[in-house]
């Protein structure tokens, strides 16, 4: 049996058993019963420095608290913070990567009443239980964002400060009211995100990209930079495979559209998604490559890795910030100059920022068919005319004509996505690049979403047209034996489904 060193509650810990605490966290695999009995319990911490709980404090309110509900909320995060700290000093830390999430909440039960016994809190069994649960996302998980990440409804978390918190629901933003006990508290949170996929967040480096093992995308920013103290933004993903039938479903297209973007896919057209923050490029992106065909090669290029391919042959790649020395950074385009040798079918850009832009095109039109990649822009006119800014920036000298030509011979097709006003997002434009005329890059809209107004709920009211085009890849599509009927793109059929 494994026994923690034993000292005074009242010593610190030592730089090696904090250190040994963060290392904890990640602690969480199954193993038999008599486990349980490795943790053990020093002498009793000192009581004088425990804040007392209030008789009903609200553990975990969902709307933003009233004043008088604040301060009560602050004493149970002092106190469940303190008796996390009080914690790492009694048990047997190392036992704890060795036993299960149940095992630790049976054997930390047992302390946290015992410690609650020294202090004289009398806590029914339904509050222990719930501190307990909060006990155990500080020491296991991640804190006051462990009951945020297991909401299914909620899609986005905003921590502006330890205080202030928001949620996006359904294409909504509330406040809430989950808080951190301070700004160290918080710190200590975003510092255990980052340092799982090997990144750091300091005053030398106050801003970072990170993930979450489900793939959740993290981005946190922290003082000098952060005025009102260290902030993060989380944007969950759902633990589901997106395809192009739950995107039906969701009301983000019509089934029609929807058909023919999975023959685009499997006709091997480059793609270009467009559309403003949060519009759902990433989610776009990961239905449509649903239908990429299992024995094509595919790889995967992104800043934080956020990409959930269904396939068996994906190769993920993920760019590698610079160290304390300003050295060793892997950027978009060097990860995308090494895929071309690394034979891939497809590649798959998260998204396009800078010189990389130039590197890509180069792979659609150089046998990668079918590469796909996003950009930030508000029309399918704007995300060409970005695409050849980017192009500049790649330090070449090419005449804009030049790098024209290389946009309108890649990409073969831009999907505009957009957030409505009403929250809920959506397939605005499919549009295909037809080729050059003069200096002017051709374009023609296969279908496009209209809107004619807002009803009583506040909900827009609009549907999916076709434009009454037949566009030119349905050459291609019919030469890979995929038939799309003529009726789809015929402008007096209604596309079905309506917003």
């Amino acid at each position: 049996m494994i026994w923690p060193t034993r000292r005074s509650a009242n010593t610190p810990p030592t730089s090696d058993q904090a250190a040994a605490a963060a290392a904890a966290a990640a602690g969480n695999a199954a193993v038999p019963d008599t486990a349980a009995k490795d943790i053990a319990v020093s002498e009793p911490a000192s009581a004088s420095t425990m804040p007392k709980l209030p008789p009903r404090a609200t553990v975990k309110p969902t709307v933003a608290p009233k004043a008088p509900e604040i301060r009560r909320i602050d004493l149970y995060t002092e106190l469940k913070v303190d008796l996390h700290q009080k914690l790492i000093e009694r048990i047997n830390l190392s036992a704890l990567d060795t036993m299960s999430r149940e095992q630790v909440g049976r054997d930390i039960g047992d302390i946290v009443q015992e410690m609650l016994k020294e202090v004289n809190h009398a806590l029914n069994l339904v509050e222990r239980r719930q501190l307990v649960e909060d006990i155990l996302d500080e020491l296991l998980g991640l804190g006051p964002l462990e009951p945020l990440l297991k909401d299914p409804t909620i899609t986005d978390i905003m921590v502006n400060s330890a205080t202030s918190v928001f949620v996006e629901r359904s294409g909504r933003l509330e406040q809430i009211g989950t808080r951190f006990a301070n700004d160290g508290h918080l710190l200590r949170i975003i510092g255990k995100i980052v340092s799982n996929v090997g990144r750091r967040v300091d005053e030398s480096s106050p801003m970072v990209d990170a993930r979450l093992p489900d793939g959740s995308r993290v981005n946190a920013i922290i003082p000098p930079l952060a005025l009102d103290g260290p902030c993060m933004s989380i944007r969950k993903f759902s633990k589901t495979p997106i395809d192009m039938d739950k995107l039906v479903g969701y009301g983000s297209m019509p089934p029609d559209v929807a058909t023919v973007l999975k023959g685009i896919v499997k006709s091997r057209r480059n793609v270009l998604i467009s559309g403003g923050t949060g519009s759902g490029k990433t989610t776009m992106l990961n239905a449509m490559s649903a239908s990429i065909e299992p024995h094509e090669r595919v790889v995967t290029i992104e800043d934080s890795a956020e990409l959930q391919l269904q396939q068996a042959h994906v190769v993920r790649l993920e760019t590698r910030p610079s160290n304390i020395e300003g050295k060793g950074e892997v950027n978009q385009r060097d990860l995308v100059k090494n895929a071309l040798r690394m034979r891939p079918d497809r590649i798959i850009l998260g998204e396009i920022r800078s010189g990389e832009a130039f590197d890509m095109l180069q792979a659609m039109n150089t046998g990668h068919d079918g590469s796909m990649t996003t950009v930030h822009a508000n029309t399918p006119r704007d995300a060409l005319s970005r695409v050849e800014q980017m192009i500049g920036m790649s330090g070449i000298d090419i005449s804009p004509k030049s790098a024209r030509s290389q946009i309108a011979s890649a990409i073969h097709v831009v999907l505009q996505l957009e957030r409505l006003s009403d929250g809920r997002r959506r397939l605005t434009s499919v549009a295909e690049v037809t080729g050059m005329e003069g200096e002017i890059v051709l374009m023609q809209e296969i279908f496009k979403f209209e809107r004619r107004g807002i009803d009583a709920d506040g909900k827009v009211i609009g549907e999916m047209k076709a434009m009454g085009i037949r566009p030119k890849f349905m050459e291609q599509l019919s030469a890979r034996g995929i038939d799309l009927a003529p009726s789809l793109f015929d402008p007096f059929k209604r596309v079905e489904g309506k917003a």
